[in-house]
């Protein structure tokens, strides 16, 4: 008989856990590459909004590559910059596709 007290007991436990009595939720902090930043001028033009995590801003410069078809076909990894792309890759014609991460830094200005 003790041991279905014991049971029981975990039941009402289970059960409420399920529910999320007595628990409070946080929310998830975004930090890093998904927190959105403020960003120059050059990348707002680019992107269309003052503010724009990183992960957003490459996932946007992608799809221009790909809409615009800018990637080498022989050797994928090198993009051409079109007249969009130079102006936030420095004025590059070419740029690796390792490169962009880098380029794309200077951006990204500190939130105060």
């Amino acid at each position: 008989m003790s041991s279905f007290r014991v049971f029981r007991s975990c039941d009402v436990l289970m059960a409420a856990a399920k529910t999320g009595a007595g628990a409070t939720q946080a929310k998830p902090k975004t930090t890093g590459i998904l927190k959105p930043l403020p960003v120059s001028p050059a990348m707002r033009k680019f992107v269309g909004v003052p503010e724009i995590s990183r992960a957003e801003a490459v996932k946007k410069i992608w799809e221009h590559i790909k809409l615009h078809q800018l990637q080498d076909p022989t050797n994928k990894r090198q993009i051409h910059c079109d007249e969009k792309l130079k102006s936030i890759f420095d004025g590059k014609d070419k740029v690796g596709m390792m490169e962009i991460a880098k380029l794309l830094s200077p951006h990204f200005l500190k939130s105060s």
